[in-house]
């Protein structure tokens, strides 16, 4: 944060907040209006039951006294800012995981004088609807839902105080804890042989990847939610993934992870860029012998191999120039 720092010049750290709060909506406003993609058939979400689990820091040079004179008369309390998370989940009017992060952090701003950065982010705490006995057969029940694990929507967002108020400084969102396995068509060639290599060269693998897919929007009003035909949802993105894994036969996790990064980027116009924290837990073949493609694998043994990557519309146009 800007401010005076140590004497050794290096700008001071300072900021304090709360996380972990789990707060919950129950019929919250629906997300209607999404703009279709061939990848995927999701076209909206009722948000009947809407989840989050929020983390708030809060910076401003008025905190000071509470560090280096044990004066509190400026701090508002972690217990308070949690507090104030769970009342405006009832304020908030929108969709989206990222448009309440922003609605409320403009509210502390605004609340709050001595805060001049709110940097706000929230995991979506998922949940799926339970099939019940219905007139036609069995069909999703509305009121029973299951606590879901494995993927999960991600929303940052930093704001800072102007002369005008709160304006958005950054903006983040993702889709996290993707898990996919393709059992086959799958090659790890071509890499570097020396003395130091011990792994042999595989045409046909399964390969079993974790990612974690980031991005940001040219315009970060774009995240709210506020226009459904420009938000991206994160079921959107999680479905390209899936669906480039099992049409394309990728040599390795990079080349993987690229062309998911180019079909997010041809699919969403409206993004400046998009990442990966990408992690090969790929089983490790304990038997090919058997009949056709069939396999025995098991666990691998740690260490795990880890990508990281960013791309935005330049590396298509570089691609369209090829």
């Amino acid at each position: 944060m800007a401010g005076d720092g140590p004497s050794s010049g290096q700008e001071r750290t300072m900021n304090y907040g709360k996380e972990h709060v789990a707060v919950y909506r129950t019929y919250a406003p629906a997300l209607d209006g999404v703009r279709t993609i061939p990848e995927s058939d999701f076209d909206g979400r009722d948000n009947t039951l809407l989840g989050m689990e929020v983390r708030v820091q809060v910076e401003g040079e008025e905190f000071l006294p509470s560090f280096s004179e044990g004066d509190n008369s400026k701090l508002v309390a972690t217990d308070s800012i949690k507090n104030f998370i769970h009342h405006h989940m009832g304020e908030y009017e929108g969709a989206t995981v990222e448009g309440f992060l922003e609605f409320v952090g403009r509210k502390f701003i605004e609340t709050y004088s001595q805060m001049e950065t709110v940097r706000v982010s929230a995991d979506e705490l998922p949940f799926e609807e339970r099939m019940v006995p219905g007139d036609d057969g069995f069909e999703p029940s509305d009121v029973v839902f299951r606590v879901a694990d494995g993927e999960s929507g991600f929303g940052h967002v930093v704001l800072s105080r102007d002369n005008d108020g709160p304006v958005v400084e950054e903006q983040q969102s993702g889709m996290t804890d993707i898990e996919l396995v393709k059992v086959k068509d799958n090659s790890f060639t071509g890499y570097v042989q020396d003395e130091y290599t011990t792994l042999p060269e595989r045409e046909n693998r399964t390969l079993y990847v974790a990612l974690d897919i980031y991005w940001t929007y040219a315009e970060p009003a774009d995240a709210l939610g506020e226009e459904p035909e420009r938000y991206v949802p994160p079921e959107q993105v999680s479905d390209i993934a899936q669906v480039v894994f099992d049409e394309v036969e990728v040599n390795s996790i990079q080349d993987l992870i690229y062309r998911v990064g180019e079909r997010t980027l041809e699919r969403f116009p409206q993004l400046e860029s998009v990442s990966f924290e990408a992690n090969n837990r790929t089983w490790l073949t304990v038997r090919d012998d058997l009949e056709g493609d069939a396999k025995v694998l098991r666990e691998p043994p740690r260490p795990t191999g880890f990508q990281q990557f960013s791309m935005d519309h330049s590396d298509l146009e570089e691609a369209g120039q090829e």
